[in-house]
């Protein structure tokens, strides 16, 4: 796919009259999708994001969401999101179809990147950002009826999972569907479908966000997994963040992050400010579980680099669908929470 031709159609659709001079990739080449930095001969920049999988429909009502959170948060958090481009009163999306490709392009303002996170928090670190998590949490729960309303909600992608995995997967169908319903199930256990839904973005790991001097939140990019939601979703990436382990190049996405005192610390933190309920907790195996089904597997084969989504996919299978009910232990972080 040629996707600088693409960025040039969608810019000319945009407004023809300016004329493009450097179009740079700057994507994290983790994934397929592809985000450019586009220069024009007056001296101005924009960020080009060019998407080639799941639905435009899907990618055109999130980025709207995205939108309109970015001007009706808080002050605090004015500059906080990226906003896209707008051509009269309506946001700007171009749809590129021939006869084999079929892609979508949104341009955004850049955004301003202060300091990025530490590898590895310490202690303090740690509680910081569990503040700032529940400020920004908070501050997303405030706003969240002047929000467009979601299509879909997580039961609907384990669904959609469930009725493609014998013919997507026929190698670990059963263990599939075997996992979906234990989603299925557990949310309707635990009456999830009553946590608010607030705007999180899911991938919080330390290449998606800045901080400024003094360690709180400064600025958020990359949505790719943008999503509205229960608030419990974020907490998986986040103890990753705040884990032992630190960044790493190398990765997999095992449970254990979940269990480690470094993340207790965080949600002691978190719930200090902005307090969760004991069937928030309960669910937070249940969003890993989801965050395994939706994001390795359902899109995973189309979102990760081939090498990538095949690696993930086989620890899943292999390793982590077996450690959800080995391993978290839900009592212990809600002892820590005195829950």
């Amino acid at each position: 796919m040629n996707y600088e031709k693409i960025i040039n159609y969608a810019w000319r659709a945009f407004d023809h009259s300016r004329k493009i001079v450097g179009i740079k990739n700057v994507s994290a080449n983790v994934s397929t999708n592809r985000v450019y930095l586009v220069s024009f001969e007056d001296g101005y920049e924009i960020i080009a994001k060019l998407t080639v999988f799941g639905s435009y429909e899907t990618f055109v009502e999130d980025h709207t969401i995205i939108n309109v959170l970015a001007n009706n948060l808080p002050v605090r958090y004015s500059n906080f999101l990226s906003r896209a481009l707008m051509k009269g009163s309506n946001i700007f999306f171009h749809r590129y179809i021939d006869d084999t490709d079929d892609a979508w392009v949104i341009f955004y303002r850049p955004i301003h990147i202060d300091q990025p996170p530490p590898k590895r928090f310490d202690q303090e670190g740690v509680r910081l950002l569990g503040r700032e998590m529940a400020e920004f949490h908070r501050a997303c729960a405030t706003v969240k009826n002047t929000l467009p309303q979601p299509s879909r909600d997580m039961t609907d992608d384990v669904s959609a999972l469930m009725q493609v995995a014998r013919k997507d997967f026929p190698d670990c169908h059963e263990i599939l569907e075997e996992q979906c319903k234990k989603f299925l199930d557990n949310t309707h256990a635990i009456n999830a479908y009553g946590f608010d839904k607030i705007p999180v973005f899911v991938d919080w790991n330390i290449g998606n966000f800045s901080v400024d001097g003094d360690g709180k939140l400064a600025s958020r990019w990359d949505y790719d997994w943008f999503r509205m939601t229960t608030r419990v979703v974020d907490f998986y990436f986040l103890s990753r963040v705040v884990s032992d382990v630190g960044d790493r190049t190398d990765f997999t996405y095992e449970i254990d992050r979940l269990m480690e005192d470094r993340f207790i610390l965080f949600l002691q933190s978190y719930h200090e400010v902005f307090p969760l309920q004991r069937s928030e907790i309960q669910f937070i195996r249940e969003a890993y579980r989801f965050f395994l089904l939706n994001y390795v597997f359902r899109l995973g084969q189309y979102f990760f680099r081939p090498d990538i989504g095949a690696k993930l996919r086989e620890d899943t299978l292999n390793y982590h669908f077996d450690s959800i009910d080995r391993r978290f232990d839900t009592e212990k972080l809600l002892n820590a929470l005195q829950l």
